[in-house]
């Protein structure tokens, strides 16, 4: 069943608990809070999922590369990414993806 989900011996990028990438989830396998930080990817995987993949990998850089641009430090520029917005904002919502409407990060609450 996708995504398949894969725990890892450190941290991505230094840094992260968790990524999406593909068909694949990789997480910290010793992260305090696996179930948040797998919904917020399995969020990722479904905004991938719509956008083909490739359309959310670009869009992803586009909207990073444009905050940065504007200003924004590398942590604002990351959070201000509405597929991360959505993320953030529903990881503790184990039961979001249940009723998640298509490209739900075009419309944020």
């Amino acid at each position: 069943m996708l995504p398949w989900i894969i725990p890892v011996a450190r941290r991505l990028f230094g840094q992260y608990d968790g990524f999406a990438f593909f068909i694949f989830i990789f997480y910290y396998r010793d992260t305090p809070n696996r179930a948040q930080i797998l919904n917020h990817e399995r969020i990722h995987f479904w905004q991938q999922v719509e956008l083909l993949f490739l359309g959310h990998w670009v869009l992803y850089l586009l909207f990073y590369a444009w905050y940065r641009i504007i200003g924004l430090t590398h942590d604002c520029a990351y959070r201000a990414i509405p597929f991360e917005r959505e993320a953030y904002r529903y990881e503790h919502d184990l039961s979001y993806l249940e009723g998640r409407k298509i490209f739900a990060w075009l419309y944020p609450k």
